[in-house]
Protein backbone atom coordinates (compact mmCIF):
# COMPACT_ATOMS: atom_id res chain seq x y z
CA UNK A 1 0.00 0.00 0.00
CA UNK A 2 0.98 3.31 -1.14
CA UNK A 3 0.72 6.82 0.12
CA UNK A 4 0.60 10.23 -2.19
CA UNK A 5 3.73 12.36 -1.16
CA UNK A 6 3.03 16.28 -1.61
CA UNK A 7 4.16 16.00 -5.58
CA UNK A 8 1.92 12.96 -5.96
CA UNK A 9 4.84 9.88 -6.08
CA UNK A 10 3.82 7.25 -4.20
CA UNK A 11 5.32 6.49 -0.68
CA UNK A 12 5.75 2.89 0.79
CA UNK A 13 3.80 2.59 3.88
CA UNK A 14 6.14 1.92 6.43
CA UNK A 15 4.16 -0.45 9.63
CA UNK A 16 5.49 -1.05 12.17
CA UNK A 17 4.42 -4.80 13.72
CA UNK A 18 3.93 -5.84 17.08
CA UNK A 19 4.36 -8.94 18.75
CA UNK A 20 0.48 -9.86 18.37
CA UNK A 21 0.49 -9.99 14.91
CA UNK A 22 3.82 -12.13 14.46
CA UNK A 23 2.48 -14.60 17.08
CA UNK A 24 -1.05 -14.39 15.01
CA UNK A 25 0.55 -16.23 12.32
CA UNK A 26 0.69 -19.35 13.96
CA UNK A 27 -2.61 -19.12 15.96
CA UNK A 28 -4.58 -22.33 15.59
CA UNK A 29 -7.29 -21.26 18.46
CA UNK A 30 -8.20 -18.48 15.96
CA UNK A 31 -8.59 -18.73 12.47
CA UNK A 32 -9.96 -15.83 10.87
CA UNK A 33 -7.58 -13.61 12.33
CA UNK A 34 -4.57 -16.00 11.06
CA UNK A 35 -5.74 -15.73 7.71
CA UNK A 36 -5.96 -12.06 8.21
CA UNK A 37 -2.39 -12.05 9.17
CA UNK A 38 -1.09 -14.07 6.48
CA UNK A 39 -2.59 -11.69 3.90
CA UNK A 40 -0.89 -9.12 5.59
CA UNK A 41 2.29 -11.33 5.64
CA UNK A 42 1.83 -11.87 1.96
CA UNK A 43 1.79 -8.15 1.06
CA UNK A 44 5.01 -7.37 3.47
CA UNK A 45 6.60 -10.48 1.48
CA UNK A 46 5.63 -8.84 -2.00
CA UNK A 47 7.16 -5.32 -0.78
CA UNK A 48 3.72 -3.99 -0.28
CA UNK A 49 4.69 -2.52 3.11
CA UNK A 50 7.76 -1.74 4.50
CA UNK A 51 7.68 -3.73 8.32
CA UNK A 52 9.61 -2.55 11.14
CA UNK A 53 9.77 -4.43 14.58
CA UNK A 54 11.55 -3.00 17.47
CA UNK A 55 14.08 -5.13 20.16
CA UNK A 56 10.71 -5.44 22.02
CA UNK A 57 9.15 -7.81 19.63
CA UNK A 58 12.37 -10.31 19.77
CA UNK A 59 12.51 -10.55 23.11
CA UNK A 60 8.91 -10.88 23.60
CA UNK A 61 8.96 -13.36 20.97
CA UNK A 62 12.18 -15.25 22.53
CA UNK A 63 9.87 -15.30 25.97
CA UNK A 64 7.50 -17.98 24.07
CA UNK A 65 7.83 -21.55 24.45
CA UNK A 66 10.39 -23.05 22.18
CA UNK A 67 8.27 -24.51 19.68
CA UNK A 68 6.29 -21.20 18.79
CA UNK A 69 9.46 -18.89 19.23
CA UNK A 70 10.98 -21.06 16.24
CA UNK A 71 7.88 -20.94 13.79
CA UNK A 72 7.98 -17.39 14.60
CA UNK A 73 11.60 -16.84 13.58
CA UNK A 74 11.02 -19.07 10.91
CA UNK A 75 8.68 -16.39 9.30
CA UNK A 76 10.54 -13.34 10.33
CA UNK A 77 13.27 -15.03 8.10
CA UNK A 78 10.80 -14.99 5.03
CA UNK A 79 10.70 -11.15 4.96
CA UNK A 80 12.83 -8.23 4.96
CA UNK A 81 12.08 -5.80 8.20
CA UNK A 82 14.30 -2.94 10.14
CA UNK A 83 15.07 -3.80 13.65
CA UNK A 84 14.67 -0.52 15.69
CA UNK A 85 16.39 -0.62 18.88
CA UNK A 86 15.45 1.23 22.42
CA UNK A 87 16.37 3.80 22.55
CA UNK A 88 16.22 6.94 25.46
CA UNK A 89 13.57 8.86 23.23
CA UNK A 90 11.56 5.88 23.10
CA UNK A 91 11.59 5.01 26.98
CA UNK A 92 10.42 8.93 27.14
CA UNK A 93 8.21 8.62 24.88
CA UNK A 94 7.01 5.46 26.90
CA UNK A 95 6.75 7.18 29.99
CA UNK A 96 4.38 9.87 28.43
CA UNK A 97 1.26 7.15 28.37
CA UNK A 98 1.95 6.27 31.37
CA UNK A 99 2.53 9.83 32.86
CA UNK A 100 -0.35 11.00 31.07
CA UNK A 101 -2.87 7.85 32.00
CA UNK A 102 -3.35 6.75 28.83
CA UNK A 103 -1.46 2.88 29.56
CA UNK A 104 -0.67 1.70 33.19
CA UNK A 105 3.29 1.07 34.21
CA UNK A 106 2.08 -2.96 33.85
CA UNK A 107 1.66 -2.48 30.18
CA UNK A 108 4.69 -0.86 29.76
CA UNK A 109 6.09 -3.25 26.99
CA UNK A 110 2.97 -2.07 24.87
CA UNK A 111 4.00 1.73 25.61
CA UNK A 112 7.08 0.77 23.88
CA UNK A 113 6.13 -1.10 21.25
CA UNK A 114 3.88 2.70 20.30
CA UNK A 115 7.14 4.86 21.18
CA UNK A 116 9.33 2.92 18.85
CA UNK A 117 7.14 3.13 16.07
CA UNK A 118 6.27 7.01 16.76
CA UNK A 119 10.15 7.67 17.46
CA UNK A 120 11.30 5.70 14.07
CA UNK A 121 8.46 8.09 11.85
CA UNK A 122 6.35 4.86 11.41
CA UNK A 123 2.84 5.18 9.41
CA UNK A 124 0.88 2.67 11.07
CA UNK A 125 0.99 0.43 14.37
CA UNK A 126 -0.30 -2.96 13.38
CA UNK A 127 -1.75 -4.79 16.15
CA UNK A 128 -4.26 -7.11 17.04
CA UNK A 129 -4.00 -6.10 20.98
CA UNK A 130 -7.48 -4.17 20.94
CA UNK A 131 -7.11 -3.63 24.86
CA UNK A 132 -4.42 -1.86 24.81
CA UNK A 133 -3.12 -0.83 21.37
CA UNK A 134 -6.04 -0.80 18.62
CA UNK A 135 -8.66 1.62 20.72
CA UNK A 136 -9.87 4.94 20.67
CA UNK A 137 -7.96 5.63 24.13
CA UNK A 138 -4.98 4.92 22.89
CA UNK A 139 -5.37 6.57 19.61
CA UNK A 140 -6.24 9.92 21.08
CA UNK A 141 -2.83 9.46 23.17
CA UNK A 142 -0.97 8.70 20.51
CA UNK A 143 -2.32 12.17 18.65
CA UNK A 144 -1.97 13.90 22.22
CA UNK A 145 1.66 12.62 22.81
CA UNK A 146 2.97 13.21 18.73
CA UNK A 147 1.96 17.02 18.89
CA UNK A 148 3.15 17.50 22.26
CA UNK A 149 6.52 15.67 21.50
CA UNK A 150 7.12 17.07 17.79
CA UNK A 151 6.28 13.50 16.10
CA UNK A 152 4.44 12.83 13.33
CA UNK A 153 1.07 11.23 14.11
CA UNK A 154 1.03 7.40 13.14
CA UNK A 155 -2.25 5.37 12.68
CA UNK A 156 -3.23 2.57 14.60
CA UNK A 157 -4.97 -0.47 12.67
CA UNK A 158 -5.59 -4.16 13.20
CA UNK A 159 -4.19 -6.05 10.69
CA UNK A 160 -7.76 -6.76 8.80
CA UNK A 161 -7.92 -3.04 8.12
CA UNK A 162 -4.94 -2.91 5.80
CA UNK A 163 -5.70 -6.16 4.16
CA UNK A 164 -9.52 -5.48 3.90
CA UNK A 165 -10.58 -8.49 5.38
CA UNK A 166 -13.82 -8.96 7.20
CA UNK A 167 -15.91 -7.10 4.23
CA UNK A 168 -19.08 -8.42 2.74
CA UNK A 169 -19.09 -8.01 -1.12
CA UNK A 170 -23.07 -7.46 -1.46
Amino acid sequence: MYLCGKIGVMKQLKIYLDTSVISYLDQQDAPERMAETHILWDKIKNGEFKAVISDITLSEINDCTEAKKNILFEYLAQINYELIETTEDTLRVAGQFVYLGILQQRSFDDCQHIAAAIVSECDIIVSWNFKHIVNHKTMMGVKAITALEGFNDVLIYAPSILTGGAQDDT
